[in-house]
């Protein structure tokens, strides 16, 4: 580690010799300077880790120099010291955003405790962050070695994602390459388990079933809404569960988690399957067969989503649930600001369903705008651009009027994305769907390797298109890419986020119920 460099002004520099010494002796470089004016001119010529400044001093006194400091260098940490404990002093103080504040007369520990916690604090940490995972590392790598059930598939991927925001946090890159490889692991193992047990989870056959995507609205949200005047459920399109934790503090403002779980997406995790089988309660071949009219195949004109609340109304009615109800899809800015100004009008309802394409509007835009593949660059910028846009949008303002008339809120998805980072090539005619992590066709050559295959798309519930039509899913973090131009096609997307095949982060989505503070 490079020495620490330490700036102390005081008039009485003389009397703090002993201090100086028992630094210079803990491995610390210390300068020295008797009045405000020097510890400036010191600031000015040299880069200096930490200011220690008396505040009582002749000349400008350490207030003053506190102020011309932070204009020199803001971001340099200053430990203000003094031998008067009046309020107004300790305010000013930090209020000029001093890092510590000590009384006369202080202790070598003292400082020493206070250099820590300024200095070394991050490493500390840091290095802590990183012997806790190492110990879990082994942890979650005997588990995968086991034969998991669904319930302990979720508890490995919250692990996961759980040490991945703390490593993250804590800046250990050499740890978080080690934990990007024991999410491949677990990436590579959960494919496995989810080709395995697929079509008997759908068929009811299996020893335990996941709660998906069509069973999520009966089993979980209509005994929410049941239970209070008025519910609202937002959908946030392609949420992670990443995601969610971090948008989970901001969130916090207005309402306490009360139930945090994860239900699984059925497959392809594309939106015009995963959320239609949500609010039908039905899965693909389900809804195409009860309603005809209302479904459209990949290679149908038209948009995919545009009968959610009419199969909402039509679960509703199944369920004998005669609430009164709404429906609102926002895909805009404009769309949410309308919206704010609405909720007062919906209080009352019984249910709210509010779909928001906010973190799909971001991973599409991510592909198509060069300015935010560079912003969004990594799982992490990924994040922080997702905060940062819930933090000024018209979500986290419709999110707080709910709380202020004292409703619930159930938020959830409808399915997750995966940085995908592996092409694999894939040929189909003119007629093959472009989704880059699932592909339907009649005539498909693929890596068999690659994909999770159905050749019955019938055996799990998916429209058949043609007598010889084919699904595959990419596994992991795989992507198809065709022969033709193949070299510039992998280039433009690798590294983005893609959605509609088989991972934890597409497949293990939130589902959070929470009460107004």
């Amino acid at each position: 580690m490079d020495r620490i460099n330490i700036l102390w002004a005081d008039d009485e520099i003389e009397l703090l010799k002993p201090h100086i010494l028992f630094l210079k002796e803990k491995g610390y470089e210390v300068q020295t300077a008797n009045s405000g004016d020097d510890a400036l001119d010191l600031v000015r010529e040299q880069d200096f880790d930490i200011v220690f400044l008396d505040e009582n001093m002749p000349g400008i006194s350490g207030l003053e120099t506190l102020i011309q400091i932070k204009q020199i260098k803001q971001s340099i940490p200053v430990v203000m010291i003094t031998k008067s404990e009046e309020e107004h002093i300790m305010e000013d103080a930090i209020g000029s955003q001093i890092s510590d504040y000590l009384i006369k007369p202080v202790n070598p520990n003292q400082i020493l405790l206070s250099l820590k916690k300024n200095l070394e604090n991050k490493r500390l940490i840091r290095e802590k962050t990183s012997s806790a995972y190492q110990q879990e590392f082994r942890n979650i790598g005997m588990s995968l070695s086991d034969r998991l059930s669904f319930e302990e598939w979720k508890e490995v991927y919250q692990k996961l994602v759980y040490w991945e925001l703390e490593l993250t946090k804590s800046r250990e890159e050499g740890m978080e390459e080690i934990l990007r490889m024991q999410k491949t692991e677990a990436n590579n193992l959960f494919s496995k388990y989810v080709m395995n047990n697929y079509r008997d989870w759908l068929h009811g056959s299996a020893e335990e079933t996941p709660l998906f995507s069509h069973t999520i609205f009966k089993e979980k949200v209509v005994p929410e809404a049941d239970k209070y005047p008025s519910t609202f459920l937002i959908l946030i399109d392609n949420m992670r569960y990443d995601q969610w934790k971090v948008m989970q503090p901001i969130i916090a403002e207005y309402f306490k988690t009360e139930t945090e779980d994860l239900f699984c997406s059925i497959l392809p995790t594309a939106t015009q399957y995963a959320r239609n089988s949500f609010f039908a309660g039905l899965l693909p071949s389900e809804i195409e067969k009860r309603y005809p009219k209302h479904w459209l195949n990949d290679e149908d004109e038209g948009g995919k989503n545009m009968h959610e609340e009419f199969f909402m109304t039509e679960q509703l009615k199944r369920l004998g649930k005669d609430y009164k109800t709404s429906y609102t899809k926002v895909t805009n800015h404009q769309a949410g600001k309308k919206l704010v100004e609405n909720i007062p009008n919906l209080m009352s309802n019984k249910f709210n369903a509010i779909v928001y394409n906010f973190v799909d509007m971001l991973s599409h835009a991510r592909t198509e705008m060069e300015v935010i593949r560079e912003l969004a660059d990594d799982e992490k910028a990924y994040r922080s651009i997702t905060v940062s846009w819930l933090q000024h949008s018209p979500l986290i303002d419709i999110i707080r009027q709910i709380s202020e008339k004292k409703a619930r809120l159930i938020l959830t998805t409808d399915h997750g994305t995966i940085r995908v980072t592996e092409p694999s090539k894939i040929i189909g005619d003119r007629n093959t769907n472009t989704n880059l992590r699932y592909k339907q066709g009649k005539n498909l050559n693929y890596e068999k390797k690659d994909v999770f295959e159905v050749k019955n798309p019938g055996d799990i519930f998916l429209p058949r298109q043609h007598v010889s039509t084919t699904f595959v899913f990419a596994k992991e973090e795989m992507f198809f890419a065709y022969p033709n131009n193949y070299n510039y096609f992998v280039n433009y997307y690798r590294n983005t986020f893609q959605h509609g095949g088989i991972s934890l982060e597409e497949m293990l989505i939130p589902f959070i119920t929470l009460s107004p503070r």
